[in-house]
């Protein structure tokens, strides 16, 4: 168990680092500040249910795949950090998301989904693992409401280069998260 906690910590970390970002981008367009309890708790509620049904694709998977599973865990995790290293974030970000939280409940699912589909990568990559999904869910969310209420504050005081260091932190950690898990499984 002492392993599967610290794998289920190393991949919450990256999630919650991703959602600190775009907390802060919120926090940076004016998101209101009588609100973000309601933000905190609907972005949980995303980050709670991807990763729980990437772990409903990726645990039958892995159990068809067999020991190829961890490996392709790895790339799916690595492939995710590098995707949060390269992608280019665009100026008017934090007014188009902010937007979304004010146009009714589609946009915000829509925002909500747009948030969390790195954590159904995360969630397919704990199902490949076998990880248990009740503690790994449970970090999540609350990692998820912990940052979002921190982030759109912080955002507020900071900028937007605290929110690209966030994301590029976030997509190097899930890089060597990938190499390691790799690397783990070609010395065991």
């Amino acid at each position: 168990m002492p392993g599967s906690a610290l794998k289920i910590a190393a991949l919450v970390v990256p999630l919650g680092l991703d959602t600190l970002a775009v907390a802060i981008v919120l926090g940076i367009a004016g998101f209101p500040t009588h609100q973000r309890l309601r933000l905190s708790l609907f972005f949980a509620g995303f980050e709670t249910a991807m990763p729980l049904i990437g772990v409903a694709l990726g645990a039958p998977l892995g159990e068809a795949i067999g020991g190829v599973a961890n490996y392709c865990a790895a790339a799916v995790i690595g492939a995710l950090g590098l995707y949060m290293l390269l992608q280019r974030s665009e100026e008017a970000e934090g007014e188009r998301l902010l937007a979304m939280t004010k146009r009714g409940l589609w946009s915000a699912t829509a925002l909500g989904a747009s948030i969390s589909l790195d954590g159904l990568a995360i969630g397919f990559s704990a199902g490949l693992l076998d990880l248990p999904i009740v503690p790994m869910a449970v970090a999540i969310g609350l990692q998820a409401f912990v940052v979002t209420h921190i982030g759109v504050r912080v955002g507020v005081r900071v900028g937007e280069r605290t929110r690209e260091a966030a994301e590029r932190l976030a997509g190097a950690a899930l890089i060597a998260l990938g190499i390691g898990l790799a690397a783990t499984h070609l010395t065991s």
